[in-house]
């Protein structure tokens, strides 16, 4: 295993320029994200067949030719659990890699394990253990030790290795492109702060447009600010402070608002909470969806085992055919309730998960088991 340390826009332009006929990439990113909303990027790697180069995002002044050769169409980007890194790229050059070749993905969709970890598919794939000396390493600090730019050249070659062996795999169960199609579904932000708030659909309309508020407010300050949310205003005072509305800036301090965020936002965060029920008394928000029912709930456990059947039949891991919650979302449908449709449930999975899984559901909500 050899690696190259590139810490110029010279050597960066050489070497994309020699890979510019190169069908595959692996890439890595090392980030640090303490303290602060955005990942801070301190190191990319990529490897091309065999070489591994370690490049420098401290050092380049012009990053574009590394953002067109990671949204080249014709080079495949292999990333294992790359949600992270789409993060990383979307921050520093504004770009998302693609065609993206996730292998966390790719393992569940070639009967591997769901949420395999990168240690875990190496040791499975290649029989080496990964390792973790340089985890915790502080990637910022110049220069990086020898040890660690072996740890993080050996990321990618790994991942090359890696990278050969499941993609035949893939075009020998004719999965290649269902496994791409699932990186280009892949965006940065997760399903989003509100997720948290478990119980918001209990919430009185005010006291819903007044946490909706508070969440956009956190938002933009975490970003603007670039601290994480919880160092803004924590989930918990977010929630007080929607439930039992101040009546006065003392009351924000009451509710958990930290002395120095009520020197300089308490008013302002006083007028946001009055405007958001005011509004909401004129056009209350839309209402969200409570849990499922007990018989819905009945129902989706009976799914699983329809679900399980044809992870059977296709050799592939249950939990990438369909999360628990979306069995939640097809016995609701089944009851007849209108949901929304997720995006996931279009593409390679329409014929081969959904339209079984929606007719063992009509089915099974018809058959006087389970009455709705």
């Amino acid at each position: 295993m050899s690696w190259h340390w590139i810490d110029n826009d010279q050597d960066l332009n050489t070497v994309l320029a020699q890979a510019a006929q190169a069908t595959v990439v692996a890439v890595d990113t090392e980030f640090r994200r303490r303290d602060t909303f955005w990942p801070e990027v301190a190191l990319v790697q990529l490897c091309f067949d065999s070489e591994a180069y370690l490049i420098d995002p401290l050092a380049i002044e012009d990053p574009a030719p590394l953002a067109a050769m990671l949204t080249d169409p014709k080079i495949i980007k292999v990333l294992h659990s790359a949600s992270e890194d789409l993060e990383v790229f979307d921050r520093w050059l504004g770009i998302l890699p693609t065609p993206l070749f996730d292998t966390q993905k790719a393992a569940a969709m070639l009967n591997m394990g769901f949420g395999l970890s990168y240690r875990g598919l190496v040791e499975a794939l290649l029989d080496l253990t990964v390792a973790k000396d340089e985890t915790n390493s502080d990637w910022l600090l110049r220069p990086l030790s020898a040890a660690q730019c072996e740890y993080a050249a050996l990321d990618v070659t790994h991942l090359m290795s890696c990278w050969h062996l499941m993609a035949a795999k893939a075009n020998e169960l004719g999965r290649l492109s269902w496994i791409l199609e699932e990186g280009a579904a892949m965006s940065p932000g997760g399903r989003g702060p509100l997720a948290k708030f478990k119980s918001a659909w209990k919430l009185a309309p005010q006291a819903l447009a007044m946490l909706l508020a508070l969440l956009a407010w956190r938002e933009q300050e975490a970003r603007t600010r670039d601290k994480p949310r919880s160092w803004i205003l924590a989930d918990k005072t977010l929630a007080e402070l929607a439930r039992r509305p101040p009546q006065n800036i003392h009351q924000l301090a009451d509710a958990g608002v930290p002395a120095g965020l009520l020197r300089r936002h308490g008013e302002h965060l006083m007028a946001l909470l009055q405007d958001a029920a005011a509004e909401a008394e004129r056009q209350p928000p839309s209402p969200l969806l409570p849990p499922a029912n007990a018989r819905q709930r009945k129902l989706a456990k009976r799914l699983a085992d329809d679900l399980s059947v044809i992870a059977q039949s296709s050799v592939m891991n249950a939990e990438i055919l369909m999360p628990s919650r979306e069995l939640e979302l097809l016995a609701r449908e089944a009851s007849g309730e209108s949901i929304t449709v997720p995006e996931n449930w279009l593409g390679w999975r329409a014929e081969t998960v959904i339209k079984p899984m929606r007719e063992a559901a009509r089915q099974a909500a018809m058959s006087g088991e389970l009455s709705f």
